[in-house]
């Protein structure tokens, strides 16, 4: 698999005590690569490392390379904001703006500064050359649309897309959230726990979501459901005390680890 992400030599500390030992691994393109390990392992913080979420946290300070289309993420002359339009994030917890559910998805491009030329509420865009749509009268609406209907939400919420995303089950707020990452047309979209506040039915939606969603990004999950990182992922890294013990290909990694210590927290053994 070509890679999306090289990440080499990674760590991190926080408040001077080291959270990321040394970790190096490929991220390959337009796949699933799932982060799994016991709490407190180190799986959401390389996650953040990789758009500089872990930028807003003070006492956070991280070295080593993340190469992105050839450039160290991680350096001081990257251009952040781009960075993390090219690579979104979904959170553990649904957070939708307190907005309606079109504005909700269309923010990062209002904050980018593209525009609906015409003014008024939202009408269906008319069919257009593809290569036009970024240019043409209603392309917020354009873009709006292929978000949700991307995130598996469209035929859920066409008829009330002027109404609060309060009003949305969690799940549905999950996949808002998701639409509104994809929006702006990331390359890469990281997710950190997505599914653990949501129900079964709930997380199912979002695994075909993701599932689907592969075809057209780099994915990168964090989880504690071994069941979820089996069932979707394409590679899995196996995460404790801050250290990379195992990355490989799911199969590899549950049914034939290397390590003992893989092979204890996939059995349930710990964790």
């Amino acid at each position: 698999m070509t890679p999306a992400l090289r990440i080499k030599n990674v760590e991190v500390w926080y408040n001077g005590l080291q959270a990321i030992r040394d970790v190096s691994l490929d991220i390959p393109e337009r796949a699933i690569t799932a982060l799994i390990g016991a709490s407190g392992s180190g799986k959401s913080t390389i996650l953040r490392c990789i758009n500089r979420m872990a930028d807003t946290i003070p006492s956070a300070r991280a070295k080593g390379v993340i190469l992105f289309h050839g450039e160290n993420a991680l350096s001081s002359e990257t251009d952040v904001i781009t960075l993390r339009r090219r690579i979104g994030m979904v959170f553990q917890n649904p957070t939708p703006f307190p907005k309606s559910i079109y504005n909700n998805v269309a923010y990062g491009l209002e904050i980018q500064g593209h525009k609906n030329k015409r003014a008024g509420v939202f009408m269906k865009p008319k069919k257009i050359n593809p290569a036009e749509i970024e240019t043409s009268e209603d392309a917020i609406d354009h873009a709006v649309t292929r978000s949700l209907k991307e995130a598996a939400l469209w035929d859920e919420v066409k008829d009330r897309l002027h109404s609060s995303a309060f009003g949305l089950s969690g799940g549905q707020q999950q996949r808002l959230c998701i639409a509104r990452a994809i929006a702006v047309r990331p390359e890469v979209l990281l997710l950190d726990e997505p599914c653990s506040e949501l129900d079964p039915i709930s997380t199912r939606k979002i695994e075909d979501l993701l599932l689907e969603l592969k075809k057209k990004y780099t994915i990168v999950i964090v989880t504690h459901n071994l069941h979820q990182a089996r069932r979707i992922s394409d590679m899995v890294g196996f995460f404790h005390l801050g250290n990379l013990i195992e990355f490989g290909p799911t199969t590899n990694v549950f049914s034939f680890a290397k390590e003992d210590l893989t092979r204890s927290y996939v059995s349930g053994a710990f964790g």
